[in-house]
This record gives C-alpha cells, structure tokens and sequence, in this order.
C-alpha cells in the first residue's frame, strides 16, 4: 500500500498563502483596519487623562504643572505615533523599490520546504511587497538570493 503524500509543491503552497493573505486582509479591512494590541495608544492615554480629570477631588483639583506635564506627555506620545507610521511608509516605499530593483534577474524564493527559481517578471506595490516569478506572486519578504543575468 503506497503512503499518502502530504507534501505541497511550491506553486500549491504559495496559492495557498495568498488566499491566507487575502482572508487576512478583508478580516483587517471588516474591523475598520484596527488591529488589536495589548499596548496603550494615544486614544487610550486621551481617555484616561480625561476620566482622571472627571472623577478628580473638586476640593482638590489637579494642579496645573501637573496637567501641563500629562499634556506634554500626551504630545509626545502623539508625535511618536506620527514617526511610527511615517517610519512604516517609508519601509513600504523601500521595499517596493526593492521588488522594482528585482525586474529582469533571476531569484531564489523560498516557499515553505520548497525552493522555487525563475525571473522576476513584475512588482507589486502595497503594504506586503511582491514580486511576480514564473506566473505566481511571491511576498518579497520570501526571496533568498537575487542574481545577475
């Protein structure tokens, strides 16, 4: 009796994360692109600092040094948040350019346990770069080896 074969083959096993990428995408996109995260954002230290003042001792209100350096904290809580996300765009754009820079020459991507070789034929922007080899795309992030042709 033969054994059963559970291995995929790269060109499988990459449909198969793409459909697992997509299904991903459309969940973000369903949850209004919120992401959980067990971190404190800056709506979060907003909502705080408003209840603080809410709930405080009318007898003994927060002094004013006080608020001002929870406002400063709160500002710069803010402006870290904007570098993250610039940080995070400017990543996308040099990985996109990246895959750009791949057009033409042959790479190794690994899939899984497989390898698979062949030419760049296309590059696709977005927030998961890819690069398009032998018909299929492949997230940048898989390939191993770029070389010259």
């Amino acid at each position: 009796m033969e054994g059963l074969n559970t291995q995929m083959n790269a060109a499988d096993l990459a449909r198969v994360n793409q459909e697992v990428d997509r299904f991903n995408k459309e969940l973000a996109a369903e949850n209004n692109g919120r992401k959980t995260s067990n971190e404190l954002g800056k709506d979060d230290f907003l909502k705080l600092l408003i209840t603080q003042m809410q709930n405080q001792d009318p007898t003994e209100p927060m002094e004013n040094t006080e608020f001002i350096a929870q406002m400063a904290q709160f500002s710069s809580l803010e402006q870290m948040t904007n570098m993250a996300s610039s940080f995070e765009k400017m990543s996308n754009y040099i990985s996109a350019s990246e895959g750009a820079s791949m057009l033409g020459k042959t790479v190794q991507v690994n899939v899984g346990d497989a390898t698979v070789t062949g030419v760049v034929s296309g590059a696709i922007r977005g927030e998961t770069p890819q690069v398009i080899v032998n018909g299929m795309r492949y997230d940048l992030n898989k390939v191993a080896a770029v070389y010259a042709n």
